[in-house]
This record gives structure tokens, sequence and C-alpha cells, in this order.
């Protein structure tokens, strides 16, 4: 019987981070101010999805080919938008101090994120033993807050 215990408690400890991902949402269930400024902001963008990220909502989609995301709170302030890009396009000394310091990790995805701010980070999404993490730095490889 304990045993049992001792399994189902591992399991949902393990599952937890996968009900940890964005939310995924109609256009309905997003307020009507977020909606208005990613239009004013992507007015040439067709389509997009939305999820819940905390406290945020996150569009999804694509502009001149390339795949992007704009963070708005629920009042309508942009606070940032993530373009997706391939790892070996990061600059050289993010590239760099990943090599140093995750070179045991795979390196899954990469974005550039502007910030409301105008300032630039660079997060890459890292794995190792199945477990991921995102890691965000300046452009000259130090470590960005997120």
């Amino acid at each position: 019987m304990l045993t049992n215990q001792v399994l189902l408690a591992a399991a949902l400890i393990m599952a937890a981070p996968a009900f940890a991902h964005a939310q995924v949402l109609k256009p309905a269930q997003v307020p009507a101010a977020a909606k208005a400024t990613f239009k004013a902001k992507f007015s040439t963008v067709k389509s997009n999805t939305w999820e819940k990220e905390g406290d945020k909502y996150e569009a999804g989609f694509k502009l001149n080919g390339k795949t992007m995301s704009a963070v708005i709170t629920p009042g309508g302030e942009l606070v940032e938008t993530e373009t997706d890009m391939l790892p070996s396009q990061l600059p050289a000394p993010v590239r760099a101090r990943l090599a140093r310091e995750y070179k045991a990790y795979k390196i899954n995805e990469a974005a550039t994120i502007v910030a409301a701010s105008g300032t630039t980070t660079y997060e890459a999404e890292v794995s190792k033993g199945g477990k991921k993490q995102d890691v965000v730095f300046n452009a000259d490889g130090t470590m960005a807050k997120k």
C-alpha cells in the first residue's frame, strides 16, 4: 500500500511540469484591451493564437515568415515580443557561454526578445536528461534577468 502511494506521489511530481505550461485560449477569453493592442501593433497579421502566461496574454503568430509572439497585459500594455531563431544565429558571445556552461545540454530552440523598453535579450531553451529550462542572455553573453 505504501509503495503505491509513493509511486503515485512520484508520478504526480513528474507530471506537474506538464500542467505548468500555458493555457490555450479562445479569442473570446482574451480581454478586449489585449486584443486591441495586438491588432494595432501587428495590423498585417491575419491569424494568431492566444495563451495565458501567468497573469498576461501571449499572442502567437507569423510575420514576414518568422514565428513570433507578443506578451500583453490584460490592460493592453505590450510587455515584449519574441522572435524565434536558429541557435546558430545567437550572438557569438551567447553561443560561447552556452558552449562553456551548458556543454552537456542540448539547445532546443532560441529566440530574440525585445522588451517594450527596447531592450533586446536572447533566450535559449536547453535540456538535459529530459528536463528543459530557458536561459536568457544579453548580447555580450552575460546572464539577463527575465
